[in-house]
């Protein structure tokens, strides 16, 4: 990574935690087997830990650590993703529906970012 900037390596960092984040939270939906419950779990918290930081990193990189709302509700929805993949393994019959949600949280997350709306 040489020669990059913080706010890229934040970047970089970022995106990639959340592709991976949604896409393992996606295969917990498919496969809630009880054998990949603790693998997921562990993965699926460290990537959303990755994505909290690189984001708060962004955050004060580029905002200087001020809050506008379209970032509150970033937060909101990266909770409501992690805590998504641990359900599909306590509520199995509701898998379909939860992954139609994440992908809603998913497309309200991109709007945030690109949008800006507050």
């Amino acid at each position: 990574m040489a020669g990059m900037t913080k706010l890229q390596i934040y970047q970089v960092l970022h995106v990639l935690s959340v592709i991976l984040l949604v896409g393992l939270t996606f295969s917990a939906f498919a496969a809630p087997n009880k054998e990949r419950k603790r693998r997921v779990a562990i993965g699926t918290g460290l990537l959303s830990l990755i994505a909290l930081v690189t984001g708060f990193g962004m955050i004060s990189v580029v905002y200087a650590n001020h809050f506008a709302g379209w970032m509150i509700v970033k937060l909101v929805v990266w909770l409501a993703i992690a805590a998504l993949s641990g359900m599909a393994f306590r509520m199995r019959e509701k898998t379909g529906m939860f992954a139609w949600l994440t992908a809603a949280l998913v497309l309200v997350a991109v709007a945030m970012v690109y949008l800006k709306p507050f």
